[in-house]
């Protein structure tokens, strides 16, 4: 088998079993603030269970999971025999998951993947759940947006028989997480990274503006026109997109999806006729619109206040939506592309249907939702900003 090792973060904090942290109980969640005990939940999970447990998957059937994702990745059939290391580096602590990431070391060369360790009961739904949902996304669209997943499965902890469920999949190599946060030298909430090789930094005005281009396109290339089926429960302040900057150019994945459905039913099917054409676009029209909101809303730094990103998010919004419906196959039920109907339909909405709109979506957001207030706060100048930024379409 394998040397195995651990670590906390990166490689610079190893952690072995004579480690003071090794019987340490692992955080619940990622904002310690809280205050949320393991007497109030249940649940208690050291360390050294967390990396015996992960050691305990990786290993099962001669690591089958394990080599299988290294033989589709390097595109070789690889043997266990071959898998020299493997690094089990504890990453963060998160609502769902307590993510590591496994450095594989063959004899050439260091993969890497994410192992998703789901310890809650909550998370160990979502982990069933988001694992099919990644295989499904994967498999019906030819995107790369998304991680592949390997194989998943169900492990016992040594110091207590409780069930702790867990799957394999893609590392997004030289991806960070990244957050509104407060700029100190002009005080200024700007887009900042969590680079922890290189140390963080904040991205510029086009930077950002690219950002919320490309989260938009990945979520309107993944919408299912035809049956309204979204991703949805994603997050910004979950840290569900990540980036890489390289040159100055920004390339974003999404790491997660917790849900994927319908926003509703679409029980007629698809023809030809003006109601099912009317439908399509009033749906797709209803997901840009609730996306626009949700994209704006984020936590500072990650884990503090609920904050608005500024006017700058709105172009790259809506420029990526309209990407995204670029790369839809032409649907014969349209006249022409669904990107150049969907403009026009867009266009002939006035500012009175499009404030009323905004305000039936607003209302479907459950009250007691922390960010309510802040919608509520920022949702006339919002709705107004995004509409005359729709008008701008009529002159390109």
């Amino acid at each position: 088998m394998p040397q195995f090792t651990y670590f906390l973060s990166n490689r610079k904090n190893p952690v072995q079993e004579d480690h003071r942290i090794w019987s340490a109980p692992i955080p619940l969640n990622r904002h310690p603030s809280t205050g949320v005990s393991d007497s109030e939940t249940g649940i208690y999970l050291s360390h050294g269970d967390y990396f015996a447990a992960a050691r305990n998957f990786l290993e099962q059937d001669g690591c089958a999971i394990m080599t299988r994702a290294v033989s589709q990745h390097t595109r070789q059939d690889i043997t266990f025999e071959a898998i020299e290391k493997i690094r089990i580096i504890l990453e963060k602590h998160g609502e769902f998951y307590h993510p590591a990431r496994i450095e594989t070391v063959l004899s050439e060369t260091t993969l890497s993947f994410v192992l998703n360790v789901a310890v809650s009961d909550i998370g160990k739904r979502f982990a069933d759940k988001e694992f099919r949902c990644l295989e499904q996304l994967n498999a019906q669209f030819p995107f790369s947006f998304l991680p592949r997943v390997y194989g998943r499965g169900c492990i016992y902890t040594q110091s207590e028989p409780s069930k702790i469920r867990m799957f394999l999949g893609e590392w997004f190599q030289g991806f960070n997480e990244f957050h509104i946060s407060l700029d100190p030298e002009d005080e200024q909430h700007k887009m900042i990274v969590w680079d922890h090789e290189q140390g963080n930094y904040f991205l510029s005005t086009d930077q950002t503006k690219a950002i919320y281009r490309q989260a938009a396109k990945i979520l309107t290339c993944y919408y299912n026109v035809e049956t309204f089926e979204q991703i949805s429960s994603w997050h910004h302040a979950a840290g569900d997109f990540v980036l890489k900057c390289q040159n100055d150019e920004i390339d974003v994945k999404l790491i997660t999806v917790r849900q994927y459905g319908p926003m509703f039913g679409n029980d007629t099917g698809i023809g030809h006729n003006d109601s099912d054409v009317e439908m399509i676009l009033e749906a797709l029209l209803v997901f840009f619109l609730n996306m626009a909101i949700k994209m704006r809303i984020d936590r500072l730094d990650g884990v503090g206040e609920i904050v608005w990103s500024d006017k700058v998010a709105l172009m790259g919004i809506l420029k990526g939506f309209f990407e995204g419906l670029a790369l839809k196959p032409i649907a014969s039920v349209f006249p022409e592309h669904l990107n150049r109907c969907f403009r026009q339909h867009l266009l002939s909405c006035t500012r009175a249907d499009f404030f009323d709109l905004n305000h039936a979506i607003f209302h479907t957001y459950s009250l007691q939702a922390p960010e309510v207030p802040v919608i509520r706060q920022h949702f006339e100048e919002h709705v107004e900003d995004l509409y005359n930024s729709i008008r701008q379409l009529e002159k390109v």
